[in-house]
């Protein structure tokens, strides 16, 4: 009795591959680009969350910076931490607009002013510091 029953229950299911169909015999790397573009528009994602997250930090040290009485010690860790944040910031501005470029977004305008990147961060993009 169970034999009928898995007979039944196989004959619903496909237990080989695909067929090729006729798009596929026309393009036999359409798959593979398919894969090509999903991996660079998540690499685009990984950059963008990265350059956010580098402007977040920026933008945080900027707005705790306090009244500036502490004295010449702290302003010269602050400063030392604020060029830490902006070359960061720069790294990670570069690298997404390189991704962007990659898949042919070529303008650069429309991601300065939508992420609101400061000026000192932009002139920077680029200029890699010690590694």
């Amino acid at each position: 009795m169970t034999a009928p029953i898995l007979r039944i229950m196989l004959d619903g299911m496909t237990l080989r591959p695909p067929k090729p169909s006729s798009s596929s015999r026309q393009n036999p790397t359409a798959a593979l680009d398919y894969e090509i573009a999903q991996e660079q528009v998540a690499a685009l994602g990984r950059a963008g969350r990265a350059l956010e997250a580098a402007l977040a930090a920026l933008t945080a040290h900027g707005e705790g910076k306090g009244d500036g009485k502490d004295g010449g010690v702290r302003n010269g860790a602050s400063g030392a931490i604020r060029a830490k944040l902006v070359q960061d910031a720069s790294d990670a501005l570069w690298c997404f607009i390189v991704q962007r470029e990659a898949i042919g977004l070529r303008d650069p305008r429309p991601v300065i002013r939508n992420y609101r990147v400061p000026a000192e961060v932009h002139n920077r993009m680029g200029a890699f510091g010690r590694r």
